[in-house]
């Protein structure tokens, strides 16, 4: 309930303060498109529920439960806590920095997103593996906190039994159906080389977007000072920054676009310096 509370409130409030929600302008008049995209938030919101929804079926319920205030209680109330900072702390660093006017454009490089590329996400994925416990089924004040978390304590301190233990444990299928989603489906593909692309052919930012692409981890949080100089073997293995999302401008830039940019902008100095000599020789006179 907290992580949807947070997460409408925020959407929300972009858009009273845009007027308008541009995140469906390219399917709208497109119908099976629209309709495609409901359809998968249908499953995916069915898939990343079901720890919830085993932890509150009848076969569960009816075991005894154990107390709140085990070790993996407190280990799921930390690294939700942790999650959650990451996910509202970096979506409101991100979006007074783009409203910005000097930072149009710019690369985000502060708060969060010094030590990670993508903050958001990884606090997404920490909130959906972090293990809960299933609470006594009087106890309503915790019941709904493991909306978003592997309920498996009840199975994994002996209480649960026969096809209920194996649910629970089957239960993980949300966690890294949305964890995959975020890596190599909707996520870091989309916004990774795409936006690479974008910015080496436009010439936005380009140069600078680059040196923070090398120091800055792809997803997992890390001192860019030590990231940096790391070898590259360990950049693409233990930080994930697959050669999926890396961009190599000989490979897949368009050099046309490129080409074309270079021009206008070699045109537009020619100009540039003519009116400043034409201004240098009227001031003369």
């Amino acid at each position: 309930m907290l992580w949807g509370a947070r997460l409408s409130t925020f959407l929300l409030f972009r858009i009273i303060k845009t007027g308008k929600d541009d995140r469906f302008d390219d399917k709208r008049d497109k119908f099976w498109s629209f309709l495609g995209f409901w359809v998968f938030q249908m499953i995916w919101v069915w898939t990343v529920s079901l720890p919830v929804t085993i932890l509150n079926s009848p076969n569960v319920t009816k075991f005894d439960q154990p107390a709140f205030g085990t070790g993996r209680d407190i280990a799921g109330v930390i690294l939700f806590a942790i999650g959650f900072i990451l996910e509202s702390v970096s979506d409101v660093q991100k979006y007074q920095f783009r409203s910005n006017p000097e930072n149009k454009g710019k690369v985000c490089d502060i708060g969060f997103f010094t030590w990670t590329r993508h903050p958001n996400y990884f606090g997404e994925i920490i909130i959906q593996f972090c293990e809960y416990r299933r609470p006594r089924s009087c106890d309503w004040t915790y019941r709904f906190l493991a909306i978003f978390m592997i309920a498996v304590s009840p199975s994994a301190y002996g209480y649960i039994t026969g096809g209920a233990f194996s649910a629970q444990y089957a239960a993980i299928l949300g966690p890294f159906f949305l964890t995959l989603l975020l890596m190599f489906v909707s996520g870091l593909t989309l916004q990774e080389r795409p936006g690479a692309k974008k910015r080496y052919e436009s010439g936005n930012h380009w140069e600078s977007f680059s040196r923070y692409t090398k120091r800055t981890s792809i997803l997992i949080p890390f001192p860019p000072q030590l990231y940096e100089p790391m070898p590259t073997i360990l950049k693409r293995t233990l930080f994930l920054e697959f050669p999926i999302y890396v961009f190599d401008p000989a490979k897949h830039a368009d050099q046309s676009k490129v080409r074309n940019r270079e021009a206008e902008e070699g045109n537009s100095h020619v100009q540039q310096a003519e009116r400043d000599r034409h201004n240098g020789v009227a001031s003369e006179q």
